[in-house]
């Protein structure tokens, strides 16, 4: 029998309105479990671990196709700080990474004896504890997929939260979260495991995004740092200062990719702008797991510009991030003024629509690439580091569904929770008590840089690249757990709630896992006792976390850390030449680990007692006389006690033998040489080698003071 037209049109126009209606509408999946963790990051499948521990149904959920974010994303070479603070899943974690390289299978492009034991001031392999630290990402990332199928946790991969309307909340409560997909989760508890914290934002929790002024929290190293020059990812690395300008000097022929002309703000004041994200890629050198690196859809070099003064200007410190990971590969990094930190095009990201943020990710990886083919192929490189560059490329047995690029970008700083407890640098450096511990951190504060702007004098400078030592500290319950009165029954392990420089040590991936197992192991209790989270009684949450392993203080974490001093080298009276100006011979390796030194950094010699190393400093003196000489070499007791050093002067050659174990004392950082006499119109040079030395030699600076 055939339907009438009539009927057939409202037939139609039913069967239309049933395709038009979201998939939600249409009666799409609905999934339940006692915790729903958003975000396969590494403190997310950890903290879905811990849950399954603890008794607990668990759902993983989140945009990710692979699972353990940047840890199996790249950065391979970790940021451990003090080793001895990582306790819990995180530390078996690395423990199953170290199982992983026991099988002579794991060393496919390298035998494991010429690998050696390379790592972070401690070795990557550590036998007595069965654990390593230094790994390749398909490593990292087999062992978060183990931990899954061992645990038996479900994995919905590719699936977006509607950031929107997707956030179904009673009362102060999330009674479910559904995806763009039209998939809804409903949970007693629920978990923000991302970079971003989307799901916090959605929830309504209170964020910060950029850095705080230094008066909002009594802080010295938060808000805009402008003429704070911690690192070597600025300009002043350089020996010759560099034009913003197309044509050097001249403003009016328009400024260089990648320069800001908007300017910087005044020194410890708050804005909206954050740190520079980057790819940490993955390259090898070996010929057979080899790609050379591909030229980019859109590859522009006039975006290079920089990079070509740069090296005019002599510099030559391309390759001194290519950590070594096993099987002849890296975990590269950003390093110097102009390196693959996208500085200052990221500053949207954090708020940014789904859309918007694939934009920014395109045009970093287009960045980056173009980048790495830039360096390889464009003939006004410098040959020696063109040829380097040539030998190295993209691992083919890396990424294999993404081009052999990474599949996470380095999230350094999105939104921060403003919870129950701040964090900020005063808990860190213990100027303050820190409430609660559960976990902690120990890493550098470290912020990359933020921007890159023209200076007044009409150079350009990167601004925001931080670095201040600090000892263990510990990390508050309260910064993991929104205020009273948000949202109740929501934890954040990533996004946690603290201050731009205070994020800069905890945005470690250690932490993140250590605090994903914290944060599990507090919505379990939660549930167990049907509360807020909130109000989660903290002796029995540190029993249950010292029961799991989690180290929750450490015999240096009540001992402040003598803050670092950098001195910068305008400010000191006389003619000063930082070690960044000396003509060098022979090899010498960057530091910055001492306490008090001059600039961005200094150079020893790594205890190599050959005579082959030598640093000449040559001042230009603003007239002839007398002059009081000075050095610069951060004391120590591995130093050389007997570093010769040669003072070339009007009326002959004079060596001094420096004892560069000792301290000069009174908070001083240089140490006479003695009194010389100086000729007009001649060069007046002072000339450091490690010939007889007997520990290391350090290089800093030089100073001449008119008497």
């Amino acid at each position: 029998m055939s339907l009438r037209p009539g009927i057939r049109r409202v037939i139609g126009s039913l069967l239309f309105l049933l395709s038009a209606l979201s998939p939600a509408a249409r009666g799409a999946e609905n999934f339940e479990a006692d915790l729903i963790v958003y975000g396969g990051t590494s403190s997310g499948v950890i903290a879905a671990v811990q849950a399954k521990q603890m008794g607990k149904s668990v759902i993983v959920v989140g945009p990710d196709k692979h699972l353990g974010g940047l840890s199996s994303g790249g950065l391979g070479y970790t940021d451990t700080g003090n080793k001895a603070v990582i306790g819990g899943l995180s530390r078996d974690f690395y423990h199953r990474i170290w199982k992983q390289y026991q099988s002579p299978d794991a060393w496919r492009w390298q035998k494991k004896s010429e690998y050696g034991n390379k790592g972070q001031g401690t070795p990557a392999i550590d036998g007595e504890n069965r654990t390593m630290w230094i790994f390749e990402p398909h490593v990292a990332e087999q062992v978060f997929e183990d931990y899954v199928k061992e645990f038996q946790i479900p994995v919905h991969r590719d699936e977006w939260l509607d950031r929107s309307k997707g956030v179904k909340k009673e009362g102060e409560r999330i009674r479910s979260i559904t995806m763009l997909s039209g998939k809804t989760y409903t949970g007693k508890m629920f978990i923000d495991a991302t970079y971003e914290g989307d799901l916090m934002a959605a929830a309504g929790v209170n964020y910060h995004v950029g850095r705080e002024a230094n008066s909002e929290y009594g802080e010295k190293w938060n808000g805009v740092q402008v003429g704070v020059l911690h690192h070597k990812h600025h300009f002043g690395a350089v020996k010759s200062k560099i034009s913003p300008y197309v044509v050097p000097g001249d403003p009016k022929s328009g400024v260089l990719p990648r320069i800001s002309t908007d300017p910087p703000g005044e020194y410890g004041t708050a804005d909206k702008r954050v740190q520079a994200y980057c790819y940490r890629w993955c390259a090898s050198n070996h010929p057979e797991n080899r790609i050379p690196f591909p030229k980019p859809d859109g590859y522009d070099p006039k975006q290079y510009e920089l990079l070509v003064r740069i090296f005019e200007a002599g510099w030559r410190e391309t390759f001194e991030k290519f950590d070594d990971i096993p099987n002849r590969k890296t975990d590269t990094n950003n390093h110097g003024p102009f390196s693959t930190d996208n500085i200052g095009m990221n500053y949207d990201y954090p708020e940014a629509s789904y859309e918007r943020r694939k934009e920014i990710l395109d045009e970093h990886r287009q960045y980056q690439q173009g980048w790495l083919y830039f360096v390889a192929n464009d003939p006004r490189v410098p040959k020696v580091v063109q040829d380097e560059m040539r030998k190295w490329g993209l691992p083919k047995d890396e990424f294999k569904d993404n081009g052999n690029w990474p599949h996470q970008i380095y999230v350094r700083e999105a939104r921060r929770m403003i919870g129950q407890f701040v964090m900020t640098e005063n808990e860190l450096m213990k100027k303050k008590p820190t409430p609660d511990s559960v976990g902690m951190g120990s890493y550098t504060i470290d912020s990359h840089n933020v921007q890159r702007y023209i200076t007044p004098e009409g150079y350009v400078q990167n601004e925001g690249d931080i670095g201040v030592g600090i000892s263990p500290y510990s990390i508050a319950y309260g910064s993991l757990v929104p205020k009273k009165g948000q949202c109740e029954n929501l934890v954040v392990t990533v996004c946690v709630s603290s201050t731009h420089i205070a994020f800069g040590s905890i945005r470690m991936e250690p932490v993140f896992m250590i605090l994903g197992q914290s944060g599990a192991t507090a919505a379990a209790l939660a549930i167990d006792g049907n509360i807020p989270v909130q109000d989660v009684a903290y002796t029995a949450l540190r029993e249950r976390l010292l029961k799991d392993g989690q180290v929750l203080e450490h015999a240096d974490s009540a001992k402040p850390k003598a803050e670092k001093v950098f001195i910068s080298p305008e400010s000191l009276p006389g003619v000063v030449v930082d070690d960044e100006q000396a003509t060098l011979t022979g090899e010498w390796k960057s530091s910055s680990a001492g306490a008090r030194y001059v600039g961005s950094g200094y150079r020893h010699d790594n205890a190599a007692k050959d005579g082959q190393a030598s640093a000449e400093f040559a001042a230009k003196l603003p007239s002839a006389g007398r002059y009081e000489v000075r050095i610069s070499s951060p004391p120590n007791t591995n130093r050389s006690s007997k570093v010769a050093v040669e003072v070339r002067a009007a009326d002959g050659n004079h060596v001094v033998y420096v004892n560069q174990r000792k301290s000069p004392g009174n908070n001083e950082t240089f140490q006479s040489l003695g009194v010389f006499e100086f000729a007009a119109g001649k060069p007046a040079t002072v000339k450091v080698s490690n010939g007889n030395s007997d520990g290391y030699v350090v290089i800093d600076a030089v100073q001449w003071q008119k008497k």
